[in-house]
């Protein structure tokens, strides 16, 4: 009697784990669909340079969210740091910046899509050459 009860739980165990299936979770990556979030820090340590690329990037299409001055002022170039690599917009907004200094670094608690700390070539980006048309 007591086999046939062993047995019996170990059928009903047997059922229930085989039902039980491990559930393998996949890692989405959203990929967003207008001109992405931009954070502008200031970095090269010029009064009032956050503000005018802030003004600057909206005149080109990007959401600036957000503008300060960042910890380090000592920065020679502009670098853009991409936190959504899946954003679309990236290439444009180096383009729109004159820079190949982009760099990658993804942190799960970023809120927007892209950071620009600006160096002191800001003025060579923000200001057109002579010849070019505003």
């Amino acid at each position: 009697m007591y086999n046939k009860v062993y047995l019996a739980a170990l059928f009903l165990l047997l059922l229930f784990f085989a039902g039980c299936k491990e559930e393998v979770k996949q890692e989405v990556h959203i990929v967003r669909h207008y001109n992405g979030d931009v954070e502008v820090l200031n970095s090269c340590g010029e009064q009032g340079a956050a503000a005018k690329m802030k003004a600057f990037l909206r005149k080109n299409g990007f959401d600036v969210v957000s503008y300060r001055n960042d910890r380090l002022q000592n920065y020679d170039e502009t670098i853009v740091v991409l936190r959504n690599p899946e954003w679309e917009g990236a290439q444009a907004l180096a383009k729109a910046l004159k820079t190949d200094n982009v760099m990658t670094i993804i942190s799960k608690r970023a809120v927007v899509d892209a950071a620009v700390y600006i160096g002191k070539d800001f003025h060579q980006i923000i200001e057109p050459e002579q010849g070019e048309k505003k």
